[in-house]
Formats: structure tokens, C-alpha cells, sequence
């Protein structure tokens, strides 16, 4: 139940808001004094209060601003006598979410505001769980594994994030975790209660990369409608992740280079500089030095971004770090499917251990979330493994008999997989694209070919 605080001397106004705002699930309580108010404030932990500026034993203002100090996101709307309206204005600068002139002549637009100011806390409520869910997720202890360059990884990230640093590049094999970094850098840092925003260089064309990372005006272009901030400002105070930034075109480096030396944007089609506060994580799967020799990247953005290097080995390079990851990749993909899948046997250690893993961790997450969902076994065992760990054809249990599944050609065994894969996932064609460990594109294509 949401809980609603009325700071205001006059009895009638307390008891008028109760009487309207009672009829909802809403509980109302109410002080008649300042001090009683930021003591009810204490006891019942308010959604909303509803203040009057005019106590009788302190300043309105000072209320407001010990109730923002101590429950910074609870909404204060300020009840106001006709003629202090100036006052309001100045409570609102200081944080107040709105204000209302008494005597209330219309009853709904009380309900209204309050309505809105309820909405306004639970979404903010919302986005502080969902952050809070983040940031234990991608919390630096996060990043699995029990090799010395996974620890030397770790307290790197540690230092790196507390640190002022402004630029930092990883760059890794495809697989690696490097957004997983990225996000560690972010989350373990001051920045943590600001934006994390990325984008993929790769991925967005030339003629829309400016306009997205610098934002544009109204009508620099034929189809901007309204001025939109680029992902620079919308990042500021936080992290912005340019992932496969060896992508990025000379002639958007050119441009970029100059915001990352004075840390201002211009937008599209804009006349103003604009200052941002943002780290920026550079990833890159491609070594920058090879790029610039090939002509492909600017050698000054190279070293704006080198500042400070971290390299992620890939996983053949780490091996104390597989079985401590595919155990924690099992315990989480078991829990989602509802399987009491135990572990692995001995022997399927050994072939994981040995195996080259070309796709790195995210190879290693996707075979273990196609195990659990295609498993019946209690354990993983050999013969649930694919036919590059055993050097034996997939033998994972069919629904087929054995002798439907004399397949003639590669294609035809790819096929019949991809099917029960599929079948299994109820032609979630997300889901199956996970475990097969290819993008939703190729999988469509894979599904109309004859």
C-alpha cells in the first residue's frame, strides 16, 4: 500500500485529503507541525508528502529540503496559499514534483497530482531494482574463473574503476567477455548511478553513426522530426561502450577524435558545443596496430584510446577457468529449464579440458544451454558432448530411432538438428539462435533452405 504524508496546520485540509485520497489503496497520514512531520516521515517511510510552506514552527522550504536529503526519492508536492505561488516555483527548483493552490475547488485535480507523483516514484522505484539487479550481475566478482589472469583481470578492473580514467581500451578475441568488462568498469565505479550506454561501430551505418552518437537538431535532416540527444550526452557522468570500434569509419574517427581530446559534442546540424562527463571503453576483437598499419585506423585516435590497455585472453589460454564457468553456466541455465542436472563426469571434464574453444566463453555458455535443454541424464557425459570433443558423431538422445538417423550429408545432419533444437524450444527462433550459437538471420536462412 502506498503510503501518503500531509504536512499542513489547517485540520480541514488533513482531513479533506484523507477523506478524497482514501478511497484508493492508499494509507494518509498527517502532522500538523514541521517537526512532527519529519517524524512521521521516519516512522512510515512516505511515497508522496504534501506540504505546506506555511508552518507554524519552521520554514517549508526547510521541511522540503530535509526530506529530499533524507528519502531523495520521495515526491514532495507543495499545497500553496493565492499570492505565493513564486514560492512554489522556488520549492520545485529545489525538488518539489508539483504544487497545488488550496482551497482545492476541484477535488479530482488533487487526485490527479497525486496520482501522478505515485507513478512517477514507483517507475523510479522500478529502474532502481532493475539497476540494482544490473549491477549485481555485472558486479567485478562476476567474471568466473580461477586462473591467475582472471584474478589479475579482477583487480584491475578494481583499480581501473575507482580510478579517473577516462579512457580505457579491451580488445580480446570474439567471446572473451569484453562488454562484461565494460560493464564491471562501470558498475564498480562512481559512475554507477548514471547511464551505461553502448554502441555497436559495426553495426550502424556511416550516415546515421554521427547523428547517433552525437544526437541531432530539429531539421538538420529530412527526417529529423525533433532534436534528439546522441548516446555522448545521454552517457554523461556514466560509461559509454563502443564496442568493434576497429569498425568505425576514418571519417567518423576524424570526428570522434575531436571529442574525446575536449570532451564536447556538436550535434547534427547544431551551432553550440556541448560539455560531457563520460568514461568511454573502447572494445575491439581486431588489433588496432594492425589496422593502423592497413591504413584502416588513425594512429592519434589509436593512442587517444590506448591510454590504458586490458587484454583478455581467450579461453584455451586459461583452462583453470573453464569447468568453474561451464559450472556456473549449468547451475544457471538448470535453474531456468527446471532440470536437476548435477554436473559432469569425470570424462567430460577431460574432453572439455582439452578442447581448443574457438569461440571462447560464449561458445562454452551457449553448448551448456543446448546440454540442459536437449539433457535427460543427471550428469553431462561424453556422449552428450558435440563431435568435436569426442571425434564421434553427436549422440545426444533422439526422439528418432537410431536407424532414421542414417543421414547421407553434413547439410542433412544440420538440418535434422537444427529441427529438434526447435521442437525443443517451441520455434523460438531467439532462443534456438542461442544455442546454436549463430545470429537469428542466419538460423532463418538455414530454416528455408532445401
Amino acid at each position: 500500500m502506498d503510503n501518503i504524508l500531509v504536512v499542513d496546520d489547517e485540520r480541514n485540509i488533513r482531513t479533506l485529503v484523507s477523506r478524497v485520497l482514501s478511497q484508493d489503496p492508499i494509507e494518509v497520514h498527517g502532522a500538523g507541525t514541521g517537526k512532527d512531520g519529519l517524524q512521521m516521515a521516519d516512522e512510515v517511510d512516505p511515497d508522496v508528502v504534501l506540504l505546506d510552506l506555511r508552518l507554524p514552527d519552521m520554514d517549508g522550504m526547510d521541511v522540503l529540503r530535509t526530506l529530499k536529503s533524507r528519502y531523495p526519492h520521495v515526491a514532495v508536492i507543495i499545497i500553496t496559499g493565492y499570492g505565493q505561488i513564486q514560492s512554489a516555483v522556488e520549492a520545485m527548483k529545489s525538488g518539489a514534483a508539483d504544487y497545488l493552490e488550496k482551497p482545492f475547488e476541484h477535488l479530482e485535480k488533487l487526485k490527479l497530482a497525486v496520482t501522478r507523483a505515485l507513478e512517477e516514484v514507483r517507475a523510479k522505484r522500478e529502474v532502481r531494482r532493475l539497476h540494482g539487479l544490473q549491477e549485481k550481475q555485472y558486479r567485478v566478482d562476476q567474471l568466473i574463473g580461477d586462473s591467475d589472469s582472471t584474478r589479475g583481470l579482477r583487480e584491475l578492473i578494481g583499480k581501473l574503476a575507482r580510478s579517473e580514467a577516462q579512457t580505457i581500451l579491451v580488445h580480446g578475441e570474439s567471446g572473451t567477455g569484453k562488454e562484461l568488462v565494460a560493464c564491471g568498469l562501470h558498475y564498480e565505479s562512481a559512475r554507477r548511478d548514471f547511464p551505461f550506454m553502448e554502441v555497436n561501430c559495426a553495426a550502424i551505418t556511416e550516415t546515421l553513426f554521427e547523428s547517433e552518437l552525437f544526437g541531432h537538431e530539429k531539421g538538420a535532416f529530412t527526417d529529423a522530426k525533433s532534436a534528439k540527444k546522441g548516446l555522448m550526452e545521454l552517457a554523461d557522468r556514466g560509461t559509454l561502450l563502443l564496442d568493434e570500434v576497429s569498425e568505425m569509419s576514418l571519417n567518423m574517427q576524424a570526428k570522434f577524435l575531436r571529442c574525446l581530446q575536449e570532451r564536447v559534442v556538436r550535434r547534427v546540424g547544431g551551432t553550440r558545443d556541448i560539455r560531457v562527463d563520460v568514461r568511454i571503453v573502447a572494445a575491439t576483437n581486431r588489433p588496432l596496430e594492425t589496422r593502423v598499419k592497413e591504413g584502416q585506423f588513425r594512429e592519434d585516435l589509436f593512442y587517444r584510446l590506448n591510454v590504458i590497455p586490458i587484454h583478455i585472453p581467450p579461453l584455451r589460454e586459461r583452462r583453470d577457468d573453464i569447468m568453474p564457468l561451464a559450472r556456473h553456466f549449468l547451475r544457471e541455465a538448470a535453474l531456468r529449464s527446471h532440470k536437476a542436472i548435477q554436473g559432469f563426469t569425470p570424462e567430460a571434464e577431460r574432453l572439455m579440458l582439452t578442447y581448443a574453444w574457438p569461440g571462447n566463453v560464449r561458445e562454452l555458455r551457449n553448448l551448456i544451454e543446448r546440454l540442459v535443454i536437449l539433457g535427460t541424464s543427471e550428469h553431462i557425459e561424453p556422449a552428450h558432448l558435440p563431435v568435436q570433443f569426442t571425434g564421434q558423431q553427436d549422440v545426444v538422445p533422439q526422439r528418432e530411432s537410431s536407424s532414421s538417423q542414417e543421414f547421407r550429408t553434413l547439410a542433412e545432419v544440420e538440418r535434422a538438428y537444427i529441427n529438434q533444437v526447435m521442437q525443443r524450444v517451441e520455434a523460438n527462433k531467439s532462443k534456438a539462435a542461442k544455442i546454436l550459437g549463430i545470429s537469428r538471420q542466419t538460423l532463418r536462412k538455414k530454416l528455408t533452405e532445401e
